[in-house]
């Protein structure tokens, strides 16, 4: 795992002047009860979100410390899409967390290909596992699924160290057949 780190500043001024001079605010939650206020560069911190995903693990350094830990929330303006707080969730790399991961599926080409659609139903997926096994997103290959046919927990590859805390049967999308397969075979 390559090593991820994002500079923190401690902050002691309201959230606005740090937002005005272009940083983002946001607390360390270290085990425990702790948390500290800092800040973060902007554009560090939002390079980072874009690269490894919203629930990125990386290391924080502040002052002389550096600690593992991971993204656990990012709260964005409801207009600009404007990163305006993050907490990070302090913990020693072999620790077992709870995490919720975002959603991928490789293959969606593949269905339109065959004139089929996903439709998601559930975008994130409740794990648990040691925090530095855990990865950035749960992906499911959907290329070979047919219409009718589910995606649920079996169809995410994740290290055998990983475990889905939500239910055997939940279902995270559902492949359907395109609305265009019915227009073709109407106007044939």
């Amino acid at each position: 795992m390559k090593e991820i780190i994002l500079n923190a500043m401690e902050r002691n001024e309201k959230t606005k002047k740090v937002r005005n001079e272009g940083f983002v605010p946001g607390v360390l939650n270290g085990p425990g009860a702790a948390s500290t206020s800092v800040k973060f560069e902007s554009a560090a911190l939002n390079k980072i979100i874009a690269k490894e995903g919203p629930n990125a693990k990386l290391w924080v350094a502040l002052g002389d410390r550096k600690e593992f830990g991971f993204i656990k929330e990012v709260q964005k303006h409801p207009v600009e899409d404007r990163i305006q707080h993050v907490a990070i969730q302090l913990v020693e790399k072999d620790q077992t967390v709870k995490m919720k991961l975002p959603v991928s599926f490789l293959g969606q080409s593949e269905l339109e290909n065959r004139l089929l659609q996903l439709q998601v139903v559930k975008a994130e997926i409740e794990v648990e596992g040691q925090a530095a096994l855990i990865p950035n997103e749960a992906v499911a290959d959907i290329s070979e699924k047919t219409s009718g046919e589910n995606v649920t927990g079996v169809d995410f590859k994740l290290p055998s160290e990983i475990k889905i805390l939500d239910s055997e049967e939940e279902i995270y999308a559902v492949i359907k057949d395109d609305k265009r397969k019915f227009a073709e075979a109407e106007s044939d």
